[in-house]
C-alpha cells in the first residue's frame, strides 16, 4: 500500500448530523420549541408539509445509531446540541433532562472509541429568544455566551472538539434575506444586523471556552468556489460580489476583526464597521476551521439585491438531485485558498456529501447508491490533493450519517450513509457506507482504488 495513498495517522474519519434534522421529539422531557419547529408549521414552508417532529427518532434511538457508527468504523462524530432542549426559554432555567441526553451520548461515543465533536448552533434558535428579536437583538451574543459556557461546564471535560456556529451565512441569508429557512424573514437590514451579532456571539463563546474548557474550538463555514459565467465585466463583478458575500463575509472577520473590503457596498446603508472592542471579540483566536463543501457556483449578473447575481444551473448529468454541481476539484481549491489567505491553521472538512434518489433495499437487503460512493471517492481524492499541497487537513466528515429532515426539502432528499425508512425507522447501511467503511479501514487508500 502506497504511503501517498494513505491519510496521516490520527486523521479523523467522521460523519456529521444536526439536532433538528435527526433527533425528533423536539418538545420531549421539558424541551422548548425552536424556530424550525415553528417554521415547519407555516403553510408551504416545507415540501409536503414535513416537520422534524419524528425525523430519525435519534432522541430515543441514539444508542442504536452509535452502534451504526461503530459498524462504519468512525473515529469521530460531529453532532449539534439543540439549544432549546437544554434551555427551553433560551436562557434562565436549565433543563437537566436535555443535558443528560447529550451527556449519555457523549459517554457512549467515548466508550466506543469515537471522538465527539459538538456544534453549539446549527440553526435551531429557541423560539422564546426569537420572540425577543432573536439574532437581530444585540443581547443575543450574551445569551449565546451563557448557553455555551453551560455546555462547556457540563461536557467540556469529555468533548475535545467544539464549533461555535455552523454555516452562519445561511442563517443570515436563507433565514433573513430569502426567507426560505427559519425564521422566514426577508430583510437585508435585518440580515446585516444578524451577521454582526452572529460573529459577536461566536467571539463571546470562544472567550467562555478559554475560561472554562480544554480542547479546541473553531467555527464551521460553507465555502463555494465562484466562477463568472463569462468574461464579461458584469459577470466577473457579479462573481466577485458573490464570493465576498458567501465565502468571505464570515471567515475574514474571524481572522482579522474586520469585514472584507467591499462588503458594505453590497449590503448598503445598514452596514457598519465593528468598534475596536467588537473587533477584538470577533477575532478571538480559534484553534481550527471547519469547511463544509458541496458545490462550485457559476455566477452571472442578475437583477436581485443585495448581490445582483444569479447562479447558472449545472448540467443535470454533473449534478446531484438537489441540482448542486459535482465538482470535486473545488474542495481542493477552497482548502488551499483558506490556507494561503489565513495561514496554516488546522482545517477539517466538516461536511461533504450528496443527495441522490436512492432505491429501497433490494431482496438481499442492499441499498445500491453508486453515485454517492463515486462522489465520496472523488472528493476524498480532492482532500488528499489538498494535503499534498501543504494544507493542514486533520479530518473528513461525511454529510450525513443518516438520511434525515433536509430543511425546506423535508424528507424528499437523502444524504445518508445509512438509509432510514421514515415510516418504520429501520436503518440499513448503503453501499456508500460500505465504501466509506473500507476507506476508513485502509486509512484512505481505498479511495485511490
Amino acid at each position: 500500500m502506497s504511503d501517498l495513498a494513505r491519510f496521516p495517522d490520527g486523521f479523523l474519519w467522521g460523519a456529521a448530523t444536526s439536532a433538528y434534522q435527526i433527533e425528533g421529539s423536539p418538545l420531549a422531557d421539558g424541551a422548548g420549541p425552536n424556530i424550525w419547529h415553528r417554521f415547519s408549521r407555516r403553510k408551504g414552508a416545507i415540501d409536503h408539509g414535513d416537520t422534524g417532529d419524528a425525523a430519525c427518532d435519534h432522541y430515543r434511538r441514539w444508542a442504536e445509531d452509535v452502534r451504526w457508527m461503530r459498524e462504519l468504523g468512525l473515529s469521530a462524530y460531529r453532532f449539534s446540541i439543540a439549544w432549546a432542549r437544554v434551555f427551553p426559554e433560551g436562557r434562565g432555567a436549565l433543563n437537566w433532562k436535555g443535558v443528560d441526553f447529550y451527556a449519555r451520548l457523549v459517554d457512549r461515543l467515548l466508550e466506543s472509541g469515537i471522538t465527539p465533536a459538538a456544534t453549539l448552533y446549527h440553526w435551531d434558535l429557541p423560539a422564546a429568544l426569537d420572540d425577543r428579536g432573536g439574532w437581530t437583538n444585540p443581547d443575543v451574543a450574551g445569551w449565546f455566551q451563557d448557553y455555551a459556557r453551560t455546555m462547556f461546564e457540563r461536557l467540556g471535560d469529555r468533548v475535545p472538539m467544539w464549533a461555535t456556529l455552523n454555516e452562519p451565512v445561511l442563517v443570515s441569508d436563507a433565514g433573513y434575506v430569502k426567507g426560505v429557512h427559519a425564521p422566514g424573514h426577508r430583510s437585508v437590514r435585518e440580515a446585516t444586523a444578524v451577521a454582526r451579532h452572529l460573529l459577536l456571539a461566536h467571539g463571546a463563546a470562544v472567550e467562555a471556552f478559554r475560561a472554562t474548557a480544554k480542547g479546541a474550538i473553531g467555527i464551521v463555514v460553507n465555502l463555494e468556489p465562484r466562477e463568472p459565467a463569462s468574461d464579461a465585466n458584469r459577470d466577473v463583478e457579479a462573481s466577485r460580489r458573490a464570493d465576498l458575500y458567501f465565502n468571505r463575509q464570515y471567515l475574514e472577520p474571524v481572522f482579522t476583526g474586520r469585514w472584507p473590503e467591499g462588503l458594505g457596498a453590497i449590503l448598503g446603508e445598514s452596514f457598519r464597521d465593528f468598534t475596536p472592542a467588537e473587533s477584538a471579540r470577533v477575532a478571538a483566536p480559534i484553534d481550527w476551521v471547519g469547511v463544509n463543501y458541496y458545490a462550485r457556483r457559476v455566477t452571472r449578473a442578475g437583477p436581485d439585491p443585495p448581490l445582483h447575481a444569479d447562479d447558472v444551473p449545472p448540467d443535470a448529468e454533473k449534478a446531484t438531485d438537489l441540482g448542486w454541481e459535482i465538482h470535486p476539484e473545488g474542495l481542493t481549491r477552497v482548502l488551499v485558498e483558506v490556507t494561503e489567505r489565513h495561514g496554516k491553521i488546522p482545517l477539517y472538512v466538516t461536511e461533504n456529501g450528496a443527495a441522490f434518489d436512492d432505491p429501497p433495499p433490494n431482496r438481499l437487503g442492499v441499498v445500491a447508491d453508486p453515485r454517492r460512493a463515486a462522489y465520496l471517492r472523488d472528493h476524498l481524492r480532492a482532500a488528499r490533493a489538498a494535503l499534498d499541497r501543504g494544507v493542514d487537513l486533520r479530518g473528513y466528515f461525511v454529510w450525513s450519517l443518516l438520511d434525515n429532515f433536509e430543511w425546506q426539502k423535508g424528507y424528499s432528499q437523502r444524504f445518508g450513509l445509512i438509509r432510514v425508512d421514515f415510516a418504520t425507522q429501520e436503518r440499513v447501511m448503503k453501499e456508500s457506507g460500505r465504501f466509506y467503511r473500507d476507506v476508513i479501514a485502509s486509512q484512505g487508500a481505498a479511495a485511490r482504488d
